[in-house]
Formats: C-alpha cells, sequence, structure tokens
C-alpha cells in the first residue's frame, strides 16, 4: 500500500472532541495534537481520560495545556459556558457494544447525542463536524456494500445510528456555510480497543483460537491510526472540493477474512501452529445454555448465540469512495499489528 504524506488540513484552534477519552477520541486527540492540526484539544467524556504507557503524549499535553478533559454527558443538553467555541467538533460518542445494552440505550446516547452536540454546534457558531458513524446502517448481507447502498439496519444500534447520520445532516443542510464529514468505519482496532480484535490476538496467541467453518468470513476494518489519518484526508477533501457533505466507508480495501487476521497476528507474535476447524453448529448449539445459565446469575462472559451467529456472518463494506478520491493508505493489516504490538506489546504476550 502506498505511505505517501497528507497535505495538511487548515491547523485549527480550538478542536472538541465528543466521545474523546474512549478508544477512537484518545488516538484522535493524540493524532491532532501530534501532527499540530489543532491549538488545543477538548475531550468531553463521562470517563477521565486513559493513562497508560501509550497515552503518554496525551497526557503531556494536558500538562502543557494544549489538551483539556470536560465531564459531560452527550445525553443532556450542552450548556453554554461549558465549552469554548470550537472551530472543529467531533462527535465520538456512542453506544456501540451489541449485544450489551438495552435497545433504549442506544437511541439515548446516539441519537439523543446527536441532537445535543448538533444543538451545541449551532448555538458555538461552529461550521465543521466530524461524525463517526458505522457500518451497521448497511444490515446484514453477504453483498458487497459502498456509500450508494441502501441502508437496511436490522439492530438497535444500527437504527439508532442511521437516525444520527440524519440528525447531523439536518444540520449541515440549515446553512451552506456548514460542512459534515461522515465515516462509517468497520470494527476498528487498535490500542487500546480491549474489543473483539484483542480477544482475537490473544486466542491465536494463547492457542485457544479454533475455527468454526468460518476461514472466509470477511470482516471489514481498519486500524485506528488510520482512522485518524483518514478522517484528515476528508477534511482536506471537503476544503478543497468545498464540497458541504460527505460520506466515506471506512475499512482496509478489500476487507480481510478471518483467515487473514489470524494469519497476521501469527507473523506479528511469531505462533506457529495450526487452529482446529470445529463444526459451526457445535459452538452454536453450546453457546444457548451458556448464555443462559450466565444471564440467570448475572456473570459477564462474552458467549452468547448473538455473538456466535456474528462470527459467521460476513461485512463486506467497500471502501470505494476513500479509492476513488485516491486515498494513499499508510498500513496494511500486518503493518497495523506491528506497529499496535509497539505500542502495547504484552497485547501480543504468550
Amino acid at each position: 500500500m502506498e505511505t505517501s504524506s497528507l497535505s495538511t488540513v487548515n491547523s485549527d484552534r480550538t478542536v472538541v472532541l465528543f466521545g474523546g477519552t474512549g478508544f477512537i477520541g484518545t488516538h484522535v486527540a493524540m493524532y491532532w495534537l501530534g501532527e499540530n492540526l489543532a491549538e488545543k484539544v477538548i475531550l468531553v467524556d463521562l470517563n477521565p481520560p486513559r493513562d497508560e504507557p501509550w497515552t503518554a503524549p496525551l497526557h503531556r499535553e494536558f500538562q502543557t495545556g494544549r489538551a483539556a478533559w470536560v465531564r459531560w454527558d452527550v445525553r443532556q443538553p450542552i450548556p453554554d459556558g461549558l465549552l469554548p467555541n470550537p472551530d472543529l467538533i467531533f462527535n465520538l460518542a456512542a453506544v456501540h457494544r451489541e449485544p450489551g445494552h438495552q435497545p433504549h440505550e442506544y437511541f439515548e446516547t446516539n441519537l439523543y447525542g446527536a441532537e445535543n452536540v448538533c444543538s451545541w454546534a449551532s448555538a458555538a457558531g461552529c461550521q465543521r463536524v466530524v461524525f463517526t458513524s458505522s457500518i451497521a446502517p448497511y444490515g446484514p448481507s453477504g453483498e458487497l456494500k459502498n456509500e450508494e447502498s441502501l441502508p437496511v439496519p436490522d439492530s438497535p444500534y444500527g437504527s439508532s445510528k442511521l437516525a444520527a447520520e440524519k440528525v447531523h445532516m439536518v444540520w449541515q443542510a440549515a446553512c451552506n456555510r456548514r460542512k459534515l464529514l461522515i465515516l462509517r468505519p468497520g470494527v476498528v482496532f487498535g490500542p487500546g480497543e480491549r474489543g473483539n480484535v484483542t480477544r482475537l490476538i490473544r486466542s491465536v496467541v494463547k492457542g485457544y483460537f479454533v475455527y468454526m467453518g468460518n476461514r472466509q468470513t470477511r470482516k471489514a476494518g481498519g486500524y485506528v491510526k488510520e482512522l485518524c489519518r483518514v478522517m484528515q484526508f476528508g477534511l482536506r477533501h471537503q476544503d478543497e472540493s468545498g464540497e458541504s457533505l460527505a460520506l466515506l466507508n471506512f475499512s482496509m480495501d478489500p476487507p480481510p477474512t478471518l483467515e487473514t487476521y489470524v494469519t497476521a497476528i501469527q507473523k506479528a507474535a511469531g505462533v506457529r501452529r495450526s487452529p482446529l476447524n470445529l463444526p459451526r453448529s457445535l459452538l452454536l448449539g453450546i453457546s444457548y445454555p451458556i448464555h443462559g445459565v450466565a444471564s440467570l446469575f448475572r456473570i459477564r462472559q462474552p458467549i452468547s448465540p448473538v455473538r456466535v451467529r456474528k462470527l459467521f456472518r460476513s461485512t463486506s463494506i467497500d471502501p470505494r469512495g476513500l479509492r476513488q478520491l485516491g486515498y494513499p493508505w499508510k498500513f496494511t493489516l500486518a503493518e497495523a499489528l506491528l506497529d499496535w504490538q509497539h505500542d502495547i506489546p504484552e497485547d501480543f504476550a504468550r
């Protein structure tokens, strides 16, 4: 893949990141400060900033005053005076773990949060917003989906994200000076993710990963540091083209298969073993009693029929928009995993 540098967008004085202390928000804050794309970044979130070795650059910026954390819940209207008027807003705040929440919880954060952020953007006079949506609005399908595909969400999460997109679009359409960049990422992975890819790495490295007839299942996704670059690229494209509304899928091109992920993890960790291949029906069958007993005793554990079905379901998302705009991908899957390993080597420890 190409590794040519990106032209910078105009440096913003103040950037506000809603959902700023989460996995993606932390990386966006470090990237925007590290590339001198902002003079100051405000992280707005209920949770305090992550304090781990890989976040040290961000904590240095807290000391210099270039970064700050403001505790706020986007489900509540944002009061005047809480935050400085920004030049750029990122809305990354979301409830996304699926399953894991009641249906109303997705809408309370994803929909009400979008309404509150857009209302505050209008009051603060901000003309630029980046919204991270999801590929979930496309719904399940084995067909390759691009930005022009009809969204048909089949879950509260996907529906709430599609509704939130529309809220942001209404905000943008209300003033011809406003610019909105919507990104629909697949699974985003990297240092601090603590999600599906982290669990996959641990299972492969420690030797308990097994295939279940899903070697060729495609899982659209990309490295979190690549996503930061895509955000910068999308904003630069809007600056150069004058385009007010841009919608871009985010994934490696083409979306990797599960076998591709496993092979790349083995290479990064120096693991040489062939995973077993068990029947799909076996895992699905045992997931029901495990989930039932765990739910009865309120035990948190990762096995459920919903998650098992997701293991077999391809997410074939085409980043056609980025490809047509000539985006220069920086990280292959192998390079992304090696970079992750450099930041948090213990995630790959045997």
